[in-house]
């Protein structure tokens, strides 16, 4: 049986957000390697590239560090250096 005289309802939602919208906050972390008392990237500073390489002895990327785009690619090639170096091991075996 089909009605005739029916009247659909909207739903209506208090927010006027769209589906791919961007958020109007956002949260960004300073780089912990550059402001005042930030450590120097040296590859003789084994302790602090230790803390940038994961477990299986790969660098770990930017967006996960919260590290700026320069400093990451100077802490890559004190890396590197370290590596050649032997400071460092290529894998962890």
């Amino acid at each position: 049986m089909i009605r005739k005289n029916f009247k659909k309802t909207k739903k209506k939602t208090n927010s006027n957000l769209m589906l791919f919208q961007k958020p109007a906050i956002k949260f960004k972390r300073e780089c912990p390697l550059s402001g005042k008392n930030a450590p120097i990237i040296n590859y003789k500073n084994i302790k602090l590239l230790q803390k940038y390489i994961s477990e299986t002895g790969k660098m770990l990327p930017s967006r996960i560090t919260s590290v700026s785009y320069s400093k990451q690619k100077e802490l890559s090639s004190e890396i590197k250096k370290a590596r050649i170096l032997a400071l460092l091991p290529f894998t962890n075996d």
